[in-house]
């Protein structure tokens, strides 16, 4: 079934849940450290309010017991700064306080109603089905006329407010969604060679990335770096040393070394691996080739060397599209910056390049750069839209009754 965007919905006068994904850093205080995901949705639920709909506004922030979880205040005010319409706050979700709120929204204005993952419900996955019949969805879906879902970071997941919803009400995508599935939903139509620059620490991701693109003859060149890269090093037998090796295992990604290690055996002609890495010796970056590894007991591999950035680069600049995902190496830390920058400004030079979200497109707001084509709002949703071109939230919008039916 087709998927329906704004241009299909009838808004004037209808009650709007629209589901965002604003999860930003906080300061200490609990203020927004930054409101570039704020800023993405702008177009979403200014066209919504313009167009006469009453704005409901479902989001999350951090996850239970982290230090990012918190209410949605902060946002609601940052809104309210960066929209034209009225916007107001309400520290519930699907109470009862909560549909009188709903039912007294005048059309033009926006309501952001508390962090859903304060309700157990949210973080959990649920089959869609189940997810229709949550506390969160049926408290809310009485006083609701439709549902936009513009979250499409979080699309990979099964949750209440994701896939909840379009069981119940006629349901669209937003503005932000619907670029980010017309994009990444046609990688296959980009120029060639097409290589992907996977890093980070989304490694079983990354490999199913990997697996994929290669078997479909997607991929022309996998370049790994980040924690990406070590577990491809480990795979291929090199020792990077204790420090590396527990940190792999400590995140549960030891398995994921013999699945790189097939990797490399099905097709290890187009994956490249680090040569060379940085670490941190005596306070100062220090860059260790393969034949100075597994180096001191206690120094981890922090970033790719020049070697590595040398090598890469020459594949960046031959390729006629780049999908880059997760960066270098830990690139916060000035020491540790060389790889993430070097490699993503070579990245933005081809004549088509895609970003993956998340730390990667705060890398490239650090270092300023710019000549991308397409930076996505997602990490692992872009991720899994890459893999299998399928995403629990999207689907769930595919199968939403139809507003004639609803």
């Amino acid at each position: 079934m087709p998927l329906e965007t704004l241009d299909d919905a009838t808004l004037d006068g209808a009650a709007v849940a629209v589901r965002v994904d604003v999860n930003s850093p906080l300061e200490a205080d609990g203020a927004l450290a930054d409101d570039a995901r704020l800023q993405a949705h702008h177009d979403t639920l200014a066209e919504i309010a313009g167009r006469g709909g009453r704005v409901v506004v479902l989001a999350h922030q951090g996850r239970p017991g982290g230090d990012q979880f918190g209410r949605l205040r902060p946002h609601a005010d940052r809104f309210d700064d960066l929209l034209d319409a009225p916007v107001s706050y309400l520290d519930a979700t699907c109470n009862q306080q909560a549909r009188d709120r709903v039912d007294a929204l005048e059309a033009g204005e926006v309501l952001v109603l508390e962090n859903t993952r304060f309700y157990s419900e949210e973080y959990m996955e649920f089959e869609p089905a189940a997810a229709g019949d949550t506390h969160l969805v049926t408290g809310l879906v009485p006083v609701l006329d439709c549902y936009v879902n513009d979250a499409f970071a979080a699309a990979h997941r099964s949750q209440p407010s994701l896939v909840g919803f379009p069981q119940h009400l006629p349901s669209y995508m937003g503005r932000v969604m619907e670029a980010e599935i017309d994009v990444l939903g046609n990688v296959d139509e980009t120029p060639r060679p097409r290589v992907y620059l996977l890093g980070g620490a989304k490694v079983s991701d990354s490999i199913d990335v990997a697996w994929d693109v290669l078997e479909s003859g997607m991929a022309d060149s996998v370049l790994t770096t980040g924690v990406v890269g070590n577990v491809f090093l480990l795979a291929d037998g090199v020792d990077v040393g204790d420090a590396s090796s527990d940190f792999i295992y400590d995140q549960g990604y030891w398995d994921e070394i013999d699945r790189a290690a097939d990797l490399l055996d099905a097709h290890g002609d187009a994956i490249r691996f680090p040569q060379d890495v940085a670490v941190e010796r005596d306070g100062e970056r220090h860059e260790l080739g393969l034949n100075a590894l597994p180096g001191r007991e206690d120094e981890a591999a922090m970033d790719v060397g020049s070697e590595t950035i040398r090598m890469y680069r020459d594949v960046l600049e031959s390729a006629e599209t780049v999908v880059l995902n997760g960066p270098a190496g830990v690139f916060e830390d000035s020491l540790f910056e060389n790889g993430t920058r070097e490699l993503y400004a070579a990245a933005s030079n081809p004549t088509y390049s895609i970003v993956g979200g998340g730390d990667t497109a705060a890398a490239i707001r650090k270092f300023d750069l710019e000549g991308f084509d397409h930076l996505s709002t997602g990490g692992g949703a872009c991720l899994q839209m890459l893999t299998n071109g399928e995403l629990p939230a999207v689907e769930a919008l595919r199968h939403a009754p139809a507003a004639r039916e609803a």
